[in-house]
């Protein structure tokens, strides 16, 4: 006799949960896994889930590597660069950590305060003799201003490399946000639009680069086998490339079920005098993170403490501000940076959310402010 077993049903809500395929979808992908015994080294799952985000994205050279965090010290290594490079003051530590792994040193520009990416008006005056790159952020799939960004690298001889982790999903002028740069990184961790559970990828339009970065993930590898470059472990498996074949099938349903809900939110919040929203100037966001800025932390701190107490668990994204990590980085004072790190909040948006929960969590905020 078959005993039963006892759902649990976690009633806390997060800011995020993972979206995830059927259970039997993903089985039957991994049942082929065990059936070839190939559970690594640029097996026939990655290459086919590369092939196929290349068809659905519309993009070229799409590299499957361990990590988003992995993906940046990558794009670092396969340019060659070894300096400064400029990146935005609202970012998470992993865009430092990436930069100073590759033994470079992130400099600080701040941020447009409507859209929270990086100032491009901001960018030159940080340009030094030592500065080989420019490390913009889309912030939360929010598009950076990619023509302006571009023309001051030429002008100044440097490198463009995108901290894209959000970015699956958005696009500029018709076209993936993912094909700017002289490389984007993006993730593909179980928090994002599009997951592989752990994972992310490099993306280049350069087709010598695209071949470099495949050796690099590979220990410096050329295929036959020579190791020809110093490199790394930067592959994926074919255990998260399964899941990532399966969840690919439901990208389109995952992408407008955000976009509907962070609506909602927007439509609920867009006459409060206490908050304001990310601004999108550029292309179009993937809306896969809903974002609100409160007037003062006290009003965010106060708005957290009541969803706490109904266990809904929003996040203060990316709070603390980058440049304050002062046991990491050397502090430089970025005045918009530090203040809307304070008073951002990012409210629970994900795939299997209930559209109840979601009104509950307006009503919630709604009564503490005018409370």
């Amino acid at each position: 006799m078959k005993s039963k077993k006892k759902q649990v049903k976690n009633k806390s809500i997060f800011v995020t949960q993972p979206s995830l395929a059927p259970m039997e979808e993903f089985s039957e992908l991994i049942e082929g896994v065990w059936d070839r015994g190939i559970l690594t080294h640029n097996g026939p799952l990655v290459q086919r889930l590369e092939k196929n985000i290349e068809e659905k994205l519309k993009i070229n050279n799409f590299s499957l590597v361990t990590n988003g965090t992995i993906a940046i010290q990558m794009a670092i290594k396969a340019l060659e660069i070894k300096g400064e490079i400029i990146t935005t003051a609202f970012t998470w530590v992993a865009t430092l950590s990436a930069i100073q792994w590759e033994g470079c040193k992130p400099v600080f520009c701040d941020i447009e305060s409507d859209t929270l990416n990086i100032d491009p008006k901001k960018i030159e005056e940080k340009i030094t003799s030592k500065t080989v790159a420019i490390m913009p952020v889309h912030v939360f799939g929010n598009p950076c201003d990619v023509e302006a960004i571009d023309l001051i690298a030429k002008k100044h001889g440097l490198k463009v490399i995108y901290d894209a982790a959000h970015a699956i999903g958005s696009s500029y002028k018709g076209k993936s946000l993912l094909s700017f740069g002289d490389v984007s990184a993006t993730s593909l961790h179980a928090t994002k639009l599009f997951n592989t559970g752990e994972g992310g990828a490099c993306i280049t339009n350069n087709e010598l680069l695209h071949e470099k970065i495949k050796r690099i993930r590979f220990f410096g590898h050329n295929e036959n086998k020579e190791i020809i470059e110093q490199g790394f472990n930067g592959k994926l498996t074919e255990i998260h490339a399964a899941l990532g074949l399966a969840n690919l099938k439901y990208y389109d349903e995952v992408l407008l079920d955000r976009k509907l809900k962070y609506f909602k939110y927007f439509n609920s919040f867009k006459d409060s005098s206490s908050i304001s929203f990310q601004l999108t100037k550029m292309g179009e966001t993937n809306y896969s993170y809903f974002p609100l800025i409160f007037s003062s932390e006290e009003e965010l701190l106060k708005v957290e403490s009541e969803l706490n107490k109904s266990q809904i668990f929003p996040r203060r994204y990316f709070y603390p501000a980058a440049n304050t990590l002062k046991h990491i980085v050397d502090y430089e004072p970025m005045p918009i940076a530090e203040d809307i790190a304070k008073r951002i909040l990012c409210l629970p948006l994900y795939w299997k959310l209930e559209n109840n929960m979601v009104q509950r969590i307006i009503d919630i905020i709604k009564n503490t402010l005018q409370s």
